[in-house]
């Protein structure tokens, strides 16, 4: 009986077909796989370290890409999200110059308490890692963190 096949081969001996072609495909399939566990392994790792580098018992200041900035307490959500508590934002307000003076109106700005706004929105912020451009902890006599702690007391 003849097993050649229409290219003049023997079956079974094509490259999927032979024995050393089995075992450089496993080869692969191991080294991908090695290379996709370590990948993971340094996600897992730098999500961990970044997650220590957040001082709990500090307040944190978030960067938006937008623009914006919030001050509060930072921690992780999930894989796309940073979840921001206690919030503070700065809000600028028009002042008045006296009365007969030649300067210009200034804005000053204000510390103000996420949830007084219109829509009334709790005390929590999920943000998408993609719109954080950065963040830092903040110092405990900084002067955000002196009008926190002062609104507080009120």
């Amino acid at each position: 009986m003849d097993t050649t096949n229409h290219s003049g081969g023997k079956r079974g001996t094509g490259y999927f077909g032979s024995a050393l072609a089995h075992r450089v495909l496993i080869g692969l399939l191991i080294v991908v796989s090695i290379l996709v566990i370590a990948a993971m392994g340094i996600k897992i790792f730098f999500v961990r370290q970044v997650g220590r580098d957040v001082k709990k018992s500090q307040y944190q200041a978030l960067f938006l890409t937008n623009g914006q900035v919030y001050f509060g307490k930072l921690s992780r959500a999930d894989d796309s999200y940073v979840k921001l508590t206690d919030i503070y934002y700065l809000q600028t307000q028009p002042s008045q110059p006296a009365a007969g003076s030649n300067s210009t109106q200034t804005q000053q700005l204000s510390l103000a308490k996420l949830g007084n706004e219109l829509h009334g929105p709790e005390d929590v912020m999920y943000v998408a890692k993609s719109q954080v451009l950065f963040w830092e902890n903040l110092k405990n006599d900084g002067k955000v963190v002196t009008a926190i702690h002062d609104s507080q007391k009120k």
